[in-house]
């Protein structure tokens, strides 16, 4: 069933409200017109010889992210690649502990209040240790379809519209169902940590 509220891009005015409340909680955003500049958005934030590490994200793959990395013309430490390119089951892990301390870690989220609150729900949790605190600079990209009012509207979109997507999704790749098992409520990046939050905020329809 189609939500078309949880896929309409808002007014110029909303986004801005928008970027202002994440500025509040000590969250930069960035707004964008197209998925194009949103990736030369991210190739100019991070520099040559950091670590990368990144979340599976239909965002990512849209805005060309993911196929930009897998170039490896980007000179970055792509963690991701190496975890991938692993075989032995037991290093793999090891290397999954190891992107938990990435320089950068890129992701999406699953529902952006006009509050500045925003939802990432997960299945395994692989990627909340560097969203949460381990990674000293996070970059979100959104697109901005994703924004509703308020937090409690947030929920509703990750339960009712992202998890039956996400579902589809997964029994299409894998023929296995999504469970929403974790939930990372962001309110706030406590600056005394001294890391670096960004959102990327796309007026384009971009994920779900």
């Amino acid at each position: 069933m189609k939500h078309m509220n949880y896929e309409t891009i808002p007014t110029k005015e909303i986004v801005e409200k928008t970027a202002a409340a994440l500025k509040e909680r000590n969250i930069e955003a960035l707004i964008v017109d197209t998925k194009e500049q949103a990736l030369e958005k991210i190739k100019e934030l991070i520099p040559k010889g950091a670590s990368v590490m990144n979340g599976s994200s239909t965002t990512l793959e849209e805005i060309g992210f993911v196929d930009y990395l897998k170039t490896g013309t980007h000179g970055w430490n792509n963690l991701h690649e190496a975890i991938l390119a692993e075989k032995d089951p037991a290093k793999q892990a090891e290397l999954r502990k190891q992107a938990a301390l990435s320089d950068y870690y890129l992701g999406s989220v699953h529902a952006l209040a006009q509050t500045g609150e925003f939802l990432i729900a997960s299945n395994s949790g692989s990627q909340l240790p560097n969203i949460v605190f381990t990674s000293p600079n996070l970059i979100f990209v959104v697109g901005t379809q994703k924004i509703v009012p308020t937090l409690a509207d947030a929920m509703k979109r990750l339960e009712d519209y992202v998890v039956p997507l996400e579902n589809q999704h997964m029994q299409k790749l894998y023929g296995v169902d999504t469970m929403l098992s974790k939930i990372v409520i962001f309110k706030h990046e406590n600056a005394m940590m001294g890391r670096k939050v960004k959102m990327i905020l796309v007026q384009e329809k971009l994920g779900f």
